[in-house]
């Protein structure tokens, strides 16, 4: 446990890094006591557990596997939990017309394998192929009995694109429960705060620059809301002296290109993960559009030119 700057009132940070759904989680909270902060977290870690097993693919025995599994030959029937994830996932993807879409399991890493050693370009026809079954209307859900159907055989979900943002929104909601009323909880860059660092300031958030991921091209202070960054820095290949991102389009099953990063904040960090890709699916112009007809939300993005574009409602200090 890492404690840092005690207040007048004896309020201290404590923060705790850990390793869950095969990434690295923080865990930071305003507590009075190391021992009280120490449990707070670990019934947090034990919550994003919980949720990790249930939505992993990487397991046999988790319900998202055996959907999977029956793929084309019949209904899964799932906790309630799942099912509302899943029908909140259909939802954003009607709301994107389909540039986010938790279908795209089918894409494996013989296609795209996002590291040094990939030298070409995938063949255009295997990528038409494998996107063939990426189809989020070809999920069937069943209300009364908590079904979900994939309508195709060889069909996969993944929830990649959203399911840290859940995490993270769930251990807040543990931790609240618990009684600490200031924190944050970072989810591999996805996070989500509320209250005020110990002494009272709002906590103070820095948004990568996405050509030198370690340094910040911009800060904003934020209490009671999420944060979520989607960008060409974490995983890429470069070929032929062009740099493809881990983004896939959906329709094409090949990269997106144009912009190098999305931060998206409002007060949910499972919306803000799940929003991030789509706009930088959908480009500029058309995820601004999207993003400023929406109720409390803001993005920020930054294109392959090093220009900054924001949504109407947010101002920032570079």
């Amino acid at each position: 446990m890492i404690h840092t700057n005690r207040s007048t009132t004896g309020q201290q940070l404590y923060k705790r890094v850990t390793k869950l759904m095969g990434n690295r989680f923080e865990f930071s909270v305003v507590s009075e006591d190391e021992t009280g902060a120490e449990e707070h977290i670990q019934a947090a870690i034990s919550e994003v557990d919980r949720i990790e097993k249930l939505l992993t693919t990487f397991s046999k025995d988790s319900q998202t596997s055996e959907i999977n599994r029956q793929a084309g030959v019949q209904p899964v029937k799932v906790d309630k939990e799942v099912f509302d994830l899943i029908n909140r996932s259909l939802k954003i993807s009607s709301l994107t017309q389909g540039a986010f879409d938790i279908t795209y399991g089918g894409i494996d890493k013989s296609l795209w394998n996002f590291d040094i050693n990939m030298k070409t370009l995938p063949d255009p026809l295997l990528a038409k192929e494998a996107v063939r079954l990426i189809n989020y209307r070809n999920v069937i859900l069943d209300a009364n009995t908590s079904t979900v159907f994939l309508k195709e055989a060889g069909m996969r979900i993944g929830f990649g694109g959203i399911g840290k943002g859940y995490a993270a929104d769930r251990a807040k909601m543990i931790l609240q429960t618990r009684g600490v009323k200031s924190g944050i909880v970072n989810a591999a860059g996805d996070l989500i705060t509320w209250g005020t660092q110990p002494g009272g300031k709002p906590w103070t958030i820095a948004i990568a620059d996405p050509d030198h991921s370690r340094t910040p091209f911009s800060t904003l202070n934020i209490s009671n809301v999420a944060i979520a960054t989607s960008g060409n820095y974490e995983k890429y290949a470069i070929i032929d002296g062009r740099k493809y991102s881990h983004t896939i389009d959906p329709a094409t099953g090949f990269p997106v290109s144009g912009i190098k990063s999305v931060s998206i904040i409002c007060p949910s960090a499972e919306l803000a993960d799940a929003m991030a890709t789509p706009v930088m699916v959908m480009g500029v112009k058309v995820g601004l559009d999207l993003i400023n007809q929406m109720q409390q939300i803001a993005c920020i993005i930054i294109d392959e030119h090093n220009r900054v574009f924001c949504s109407n409602n947010i101002n920032i200090k570079k």
